[in-house]
């Protein structure tokens, strides 16, 4: 085995253990709260760009 093909395994080894990490990170349970803020964003701000809308027209 030569170096070319260990430096190849090792590198998929470490970004395969990245991956898991991450998408266990963004799955966990402390991140649900975030990510339902964050679904409820455009949920919450449309009454306020709906009132600057009609007020713009008026003026």
């Amino acid at each position: 085995m030569d170096i070319w093909t260990l430096f190849q395994s090792i590198w998929t080894i470490i970004v395969m253990i990245l991956f898991v990490s991450i998408v266990v990170w963004a799955y966990s349970s402390k991140r649900k709260s975030a990510f339902y803020d964050a679904a409820h964003l455009p949920i919450d701000d449309d009454d306020s760009v709906g009132t600057t809308v009609k007020e713009k027209h008026h003026v």
